[in-house]
């Protein structure tokens, strides 16, 4: 099995490479071209997919603690983080980026509590995820729009929010 996954990250990794290989690589602002990302993770994943396959061909992860955790899937925490990037694909147009994405870390970090035993229905709990998810959201927003000129989906035409 870990062979056939360090074979799948190669394969990968190739793929990315053959479709970098058709990306212009003209230099822009910073003095790297739009190829230059695509090709460092190309690179990046046949490294490590190369090393998977070695490693496993050559005995095994033997150094691996037993993994931890359930010995099935806790489910309901798969629901709620599904519920958190579904609904984040449906709102992001209707009620913008930041509050869209606020919507989708409160969600799975409700998927994630509940899956490790905590208590995730506390009100002060919850609204610190609000917090936390709109700190997170608000400036990935400003950076994207304001400082690289992307536009993404907002609640105003101010591009602030």
């Amino acid at each position: 099995m870990q062979t056939i996954v360090g074979g799948g990250v190669l394969v990968i990794g190739l793929a990315l490479a053959a479709g970098a290989i058709s990306i212009p690589s003209a230099a822009g602002y910073g003095g790297v071209g739009p190829n230059f990302l695509p090709w460092v993770v190309a690179i990046s994943l046949i490294g490590c997919g190369a090393m998977i396959v070695r490693e496993a061909l050559t005995g095994g992860f033997r150094a691996m603690e037993e993994p931890s955790g359930a010995e099935h899937a806790y489910w309901p925490a798969f629901a709620w983080v599904s519920a958190g990037l579904l609904s984040n694909a449906a709102l992001i147009t209707t009620i913008g980026f930041i509050l869209s994405c606020t919507l989708c870390y409160v969600l799975a970090v409700q998927g994630l509590r509940r899956a490790s035993g905590q208590d995730a229905s506390h009100p002060r709990g919850m609204a610190i995820d609000v917090f936390t998810g709109a700190a997170i959201a608000a400036p990935v927003y400003w950076a994207f729009t304001q400082f690289l000129g992307i536009n993404l989906p907002g609640l105003t035409s101010t591009g602030w929010l």
